[in-house]
């Protein structure tokens, strides 16, 4: 790998509705030193309906807890939703270990992370995830 390429990346669309936020490569403290700005900006969006599929993600250390924190914060404080797609078994289990796992609602596709869910939808709400 180039030294000049950044070890993550991120991208953003539109699906049924909700904006789909994709990260790969590492989320460290270097990818949360570039991608807060840009959580930032999309966080003051009230009322969005927010999927971050980390599926593509291989690595996640206390930075990318706190950028992920910070983002479903502000987010709610404006009235939107955060889901989370994610089938890695040690990502679920740091949540865990961290005790976020009853603050994301993690799904283990995107189809389960579209579909809106009712009764146990609500923070914490694992769907399909790998408990």
């Amino acid at each position: 790998m180039d030294d000049d390429q950044p070890a993550f990346g991120a991208g953003r669309r539109s699906v049924a509705g909700s904006t789909v936020v994709e990260l790969w490569g590492e989320l460290d403290l270097l990818a949360s030193t570039g991608l807060t700005p840009c959580f930032d900006a999309l966080a003051r969006v009230a009322g969005s309906d927010f999927i971050l599929d980390l599926r593509a993600v291989t690595f996640v250390d206390c930075s990318g807890l706190s950028l992920l924190c910070r983002f479903r914060s502000r987010a709610i404080e404006r009235g939107s939703d955060v889901r989370i797609v994610s089938a890695d078994p040690s990502f679920v289990r740091l949540l865990r270990l961290t005790r976020l796992a009853r603050v994301f609602e993690v799904h283990v596709d995107l189809a389960s992370a579209l579909t809106r869910h009712t009764g146990d939808s609500g923070p914490g709400a694992t769907k399909g995830a790998i408990a």
